[in-house]
């Protein structure tokens, strides 16, 4: 069984109106992409094949994948404001819900929350829940600038956690990235933020006070795993880092979860050593990148470990129900 925690829907109303609100720079590619520029780096990009779900399903049925769980990618709705963000978060989650249910053995999904307005985000959980049965939530690692652990946002967490929600975190490119070069905000940036991300959510105490709900982080985590030495050391130095936490950083981490996106065997390696193959989900950044389970399948790792991180940890958190 192979379930793939990290792919994304990719939907044209959604990105007509990203270049049209943000006015982004179109620029096209030898290989048929393209590249939705601003200030000198690309904040979007797309190939008309993204947007194919049979062909997506014939990559699946190649690749000997199961199911793949869909979510909104970067920017997700935080680039827009007020009613806008939510009614732009419910046309996204309707679409996601629909082509769930039109392949309902193939596709999960996972829901975005219009994070501006609080009340309309509680008021999302509940559809996301109920009527469109999706299998949890996406939440990015800044929220239009905002630090994931801003007190506006602990209603969220309190819902998130007495629904024993998933949450999917996705990077964001970082807050103030002005003019830049060499694509760093997607290549550096998104790592530098989904790091940042977890370390004040366990610093200011998100998970202490709301152990309940799975918390799956993209990227492998971004840098998070190398530096728990360092969070550790700022528990125990400066009052500051424990302020809000009971016990080493290193021990939420440890209680966290991973996807596999980081494609580099070494770090993959690493990340089973630390919080062993429970703790990790095969991801293949579909359709952006869409790779197969070959990172996995090269870990010198126990077979049983192989089929959790490849779907059985997927179905486990999410509840997912994949045909045999």
């Amino acid at each position: 069984m192979k379930i793939d925690i990290h792919a994304h829907i990719v939907e044209r109303r959604y990105v007509d109106a990203l270049v049209k609100d943000l006015a982004l720079e179109p620029q096209q590619t030898p290989s048929g992409q393209t590249l939705y520029r601003r200030n000198g780096y690309t904040f979007l990009w797309e190939r008309p094949d993204m947007y194919d779900i049979d062909a997506r399903l014939r990559k699946m049925d190649a690749q000997g994948v199961d199911m793949r769980v869909l979510s909104l990618s970067t920017p997700n709705v935080y680039e827009w404001q007020g009613a806008r963000q939510v009614e732009m978060a419910r046309y996204m989650n309707d679409a996601t819900a629909a082509l769930v249910r039109s392949h309902p053995d193939r596709f999960a999904g996972l829901g975005s929350l219009p994070l501006d307005d609080i009340e309309a985000s509680l008021a999302e959980l509940d559809r996301i829940t109920g009527e469109l049965e999706l299998a949890g939530v996406m939440i990015g690692s800044n929220i239009g600038g905002l630090p994931v652990n801003d007190g506006r946002f602990e209603p969220v967490w309190a819902k998130i956690d007495a629904l024993r929600l998933p949450v999917f975190e996705h990077p964001m490119f970082p807050p103030h990235t002005g003019k830049e070069e060499f694509e760093m905000p997607l290549r550096i940036g998104f790592v530098f933020d989904t790091t940042a991300a977890a370390a004040r959510l366990i610093y200011s105490g998100v998970f202490e006070r709301y152990p309940h709900f799975p918390y799956i982080l993209a990227h492998t985590g971004g840098a998070l795993l190398m530096v728990l030495e360092r969070l550790d050391n700022g528990y125990r130095l400066f009052p500051d880092c424990r302020a809000h936490i009971s016990r080493l950083p290193s021990t939420y981490a440890a209680e966290l979860y991973y996807d596999t996106c980081s494609f580099f065997c070494p770090a993959l390696k690493m990340a089973h050593e630390l919080v062993g193959a429970e703790h990790l989900l095969w991801g293949s950044d579909d359709p952006f990148l869409g790779a197969d389970t070959a990172h996995v399948d090269a870990l010198p790792i126990p077979a049983a470990d192989k089929a959790k991180i490849l779907g059985g940890n997927a179905a486990r958190l999410l509840k997912l129900k994949v045909a045999a």
